[in-house]
């Protein structure tokens, strides 16, 4: 009788888990997350995103776009664990070498050939492969990659992650991109002085 009890009370109890957590952006959002819009506030816009059918602006210094669908552009996925975003590389454009510290990544080549690759944490093993059209790569959570558009024509990806916010560092914009002093990064990365003050003349570094 008490397990019954039991049984009816878990089947018929008030509280259960919600089917979605739309993001409420007007707030910060922190590791587990944004904090709920309430349901009333919800459209079915929230679940669609129709960003991705445009090619980004290549017209940059590296000749390559991403067009994010993250939890900040696309509120829906919010605590759903999963994002996308477009990438579009102009011919001899480039992804430079990054990591998702929040998310593994999923690469489909939708058009043209992308030399893609990562480098593992254990022994610095490096794996690369040049993808073609309908090819599908996959990146760890966390690990160096990069992208390079090796043909001719443009080349368009579709990448999945397995985080809303996958969070996104360059590593050369990590080093050349701020006012880390010239001195320390050439005693940190082993270049010389003249190679770090272009870089960061490039990438608008200071210090």
């Amino acid at each position: 009788m008490l397990l019954f009890v039991c049984l009816f009370a878990l089947l018929f109890s008030s509280s259960h888990a919600a089917d979605f957590c739309v993001a409420k952006l007007k707030g910060a959002g922190n590791p587990a997350g944004y904090a709920c819009r309430m349901p009333s506030k919800v459209t079915v816009d929230d679940f669609v995103f129709t960003g991705l059918g445009v090619a980004g602006n290549t017209t940059n210094i590296i000749s390559a776009a991403v067009t994010p669908a993250f939890v900040q552009q696309f509120p829906g996925v919010n605590g759903l664990g999963l994002s996308m975003a477009r990438l579009d590389l102009a011919p001899a454009g480039v992804i430079p070498m990054h990591t998702h510290p929040g998310a593994s990544e999923v690469l489909f080549v939708v058009q043209g050939k992308i030399t893609a690759g990562f480098i593992s944490s254990l022994a610095n093993t490096v794996y690369v492969k040049t993808l073609k059209k309908g090819d599908v790569m996959v990146f760890p959570r966390g690990l160096l990659h990069f992208q390079i558009n090796d043909g001719e024509i443009n080349a368009v990806a579709v990448v999945s992650f397995s985080d809303p916010d996958p969070g996104l560092q360059i590593t050369d914009f990590a080093f050349f991109a701020n006012n880390l002093s010239s001195e320390l990064l050439e005693k940190s990365t082993f270049l010389d002085d003249a190679q770090v003050k272009k870089l960061k003349k490039v990438l608008g570094g200071t210090g």
